[in-house]
């Protein structure tokens, strides 16, 4: 709501986009059909509707992703290997007598390598790997690739051109030196490019590639229909320094000759008669990373820069400092401070912004300062989060304007995520918002609602036999299952291993679960299925007693009419049950079949449960009228899984005989647990 009574509501729904995915495993790539956006590291991208094939690294193990340098090296007998970043154990392996190659170091390894060959014999060799990383580089022997098929569309959905087609690749061609290239046209436009890139070692790392295309203009208003032809030239370069605890990264400069155009500058052309964004001359982007360990500080640095052939330049920069300390019996202070600059057609924005926070329990206080040319604003904060998940921020504070307000709350609920914000500006505007965020997954397995995750992201479905309320998750906060018994984990991992847990310690009332813990490795967008055992109803105490006296062998499996195990039977066919319920029919497994059957009073009653139920189990057609004798026992498997350990070998249990007399076989009845001594 706005303090204007003339105000106007807009509607408005649109769809983005359209698409579907699957993976590829023999590929290992991704295929994407409908609406997308071209995804290259050569060409400019833009809009379209078709298909592409795009390797995808994910698939592999991940000490196999992305780029990382390959060691080498010659063992002088059966050796250890260490690899090593500043003191810490990257890397591990045992390699034989001679030669050795190591080419599966994770991704995230950058700056400088420590390598330990230690010998059979004691003795050892010690070098360093200087390495560093752009996104050009591939391992060595392998390839990556992008293809891309289609027509180029604008934001509403409506061609532009004719048919394109791109491709491109990276190939690792030895350790630390990397070939790419590609190409794209249609009918009017054609494009090539190839660079090479090379880790220098202690140098840094550095790609370099050249683009040729060739337009024929539209003939319109904005164009004679003439060819254009030119040159595109980029360099791109990335220095650890591990010695200073710095990065520094040139991020692709390139040059364009005038009459180079790239594809979305085509585009442009032939929808709007001119170049949308400017005839791109110059653009390069620097960004410098310092690290100050022992004074608790960090330092951001970027500056990028774009010129024209006719239009003004533009460039912004970027400084920030971030400062963790400890004032007197005051922990775990904030500090930061960052400054801005941006141009844009010839006009210049400055700004500064500044903060403090002082933890206050398990909130924190905060002062914030923005200071824009004759624009400020100061605010006092307070926020804080809950064991739950629940998080708020609440600022007061005052600009040149006058007073000013805000606060936010975000709620991550089982079936939904809520954002509430609300705002305050004396003189100006008052509003509140509120999102919601949640999703619906169907399968033939069934379905559920869920909290929100990305669009077309990897999900699992959990089923808990029909049993409601049952707290399951996976890596982020806990949901519960449906009254049918089911829920959807949305944070769930693609290509790794992913585990799915039941809280054993907030089951509801009369549940067990005998399967607590299942796991699942998914691709990307896939939808994985899980079943847990769950039982649910009373839990008591019973005696089985087949027709001849005896009763089942020790350690037999009971379970229910869903195969689902309540049970073990003890010594003299006493077992504590699970999960029962009243009227049902429990069978009795040994020797890997099902042997005798027992039936559940129709209804159970505070005195029957308080007690030992004594139940005829009645041998079922084609199985033996005695079980087997119970000096051998079954081995036993647990009703609810536990990790035990013992010394030496588990004793065998010893067979007791009791001086009974028979019980006669009636209809079912409690026995005392006195007269059962």
């Amino acid at each position: 709501m706005t303090d204007d009574e003339n105000t106007s509501t807009l509607h408005d729904q649109s769809w983005s986009r359209y698409y579907a995915y699957r993976a590829l495993p023999t590929l290992g790539a991704k295929l994407t059909l409908g609406e997308s956006y071209l995804q290259s590291d050569v060409f400019d991208s833009f809009n379209y509707i078709g298909a592409s094939v795009v390797s995808d690294d994910q698939m592999l193990p991940p000490k196999l992703r992305g780029y990382a340098p390959e060691i080498v090296g010659i063992a002088r007998s059966n050796a250890k290997v260490k690899v090593s970043w500043q003191g810490r154990v990257l890397y591990e392996t045992q390699v034989p007598a001679g030669p050795f190659r190591i080419q599966d170091l994770n991704q995230s390894v950058s700056g400088t390598l420590h390598v330990t060959v230690e010998e059979q014999n004691g003795q050892t060799q010690e070098f360093d790997v200087n390495t560093a990383s752009v996104p050009f580089l591939t391992r060595p022997g392998m390839v990556r690739y992008k293809m891309a098929l289609g027509r180029p569309q604008d934001w509403d959905h409506h061609p532009i051109t004719g048919t394109f087609a791109s491709a491109e690749a990276s190939w690792g061609v030895t350790n630390g030196w990397s070939l790419y290239g590609g190409a794209i046209g249609e009918s009017s436009y054609q494009a090539v490019a190839l660079g090479s890139g090379k880790d220098l070692g202690v140098v840094g790392a550095v790609a370099v590639d050249i683009t040729h295309s060739i337009a024929h203009m539209p003939q319109n208003d904005g164009f004679d229909g003439e060819t254009l032809q030119g040159n595109s030239y980029r360099i791109s370069y990335s220095r650890d320094f591990d010695e200073i605890d710095s990065r520094l990264t040139f991020a692709g400069y390139r040059f364009s000759e005038k009459n180079f155009m790239s594809m979305s500058d085509y585009l442009d052309a032939k929808t709007y008669h001119h170049l949308n964004a400017g005839h791109e001359k110059e653009r390069y982007t620097v960004t410098y990373n310092q690290n100050f360990r022992e004074q608790g500080m960090s330092a951001y640095f970027s500056y990028s820069r774009s010129t024209f052939w006719d239009s003004p330049d533009q460039s912004n920069y970027n400084l920030s400092l971030s400062w963790y300390f400890d004032l007197g019996s005051i922990k775990n202070l904030s500090a930061s401070l960052n400054g801005y600059r941006s141009e844009y057609n010839g006009d210049k924005d400055d700004g500064v912004y500044i903060s403090l926070s002082v933890p206050w329990g398990n909130d924190s206080i905060s002062y914030n300062g923005t200071f824009n040319g004759s624009q400020h604003r100061n605010q006092l904060g307070y926020s804080g989060h809950s064991q739950n998940g629940d998080n708020w921020q609440l600022h007061v504070g005052q600009d040149e304007q006058g007073a000013q307000a805000d606060g936010y709350y975000s709620h991550q609920g089982a079936l939904t995520d809520i954002d509430l914000s609300a705002d305050y500006e004396e003189g100006s505007y008052r509003s509140l918002g509120m999102s919601l965020r949640g999703g619906m997954t169907l399968t033939t397995q069934g379905g559920a609602l869920h909290r929100g995750s990305l669009a077309g992201s990897t999900r699992l479905l959990v089923d808990t036999d029909g049993i409601a309320d049952v707290p399951v998750s996976g890596n982020g906060s806990p949901t519960s299952t449906n009254i049918f018994g089911k829920a959807v984990i949305a944070d769930v991992g693609s290509y790794s291993r992913s585990l799915a847990r039941i809280d054993l310690n907030k089951l509801p009332e009369k549940a067990e679960a005998t399967k607590s813990v299942v796991q699942i490795t998914l691709t990307e967008g896939a939808i994985g299925y899980r079943h847990f055992d769950v039982v649910s109803g009373e839990k008591m105490m019973a005696v089985f007693r087949l027709a001849d006296g005896d009763f089942p062998p020790f350690g037999a499996e009971v379970k229910n009419e869903r195969q689902q195990q309540l049970g073990l039977v003890a010594d003299d066919g006493n077992a504590w049950l699970a999960g029962v319920k009243a009227g049902e029919t429990l069978k009795v497994f040994w020797d890997g079949a099902a042997q005798c059957e027992a039936s559940l009073p129709p209804t159970f009653t505070p005195e029957l449960l308080a007690n030992a139920l004594l139940l005829p189990c009645k041998m079922l057609e084609g199985q033996p009228p005695t079980a087997p004798q119970k000096s051998s026992p079954l081995p036993a498997q647990p009703l609810i899984q536990e990790h035990t350990q013992t010394d030496g070998q588990p004793a065998a249990p010893v067979a007791t005989t009791t001086q009974t007399p028979p019980i006669p076989l009636a209809d079912n009845h409690a026995v005392n647990r006195k007269d059962m001594e």
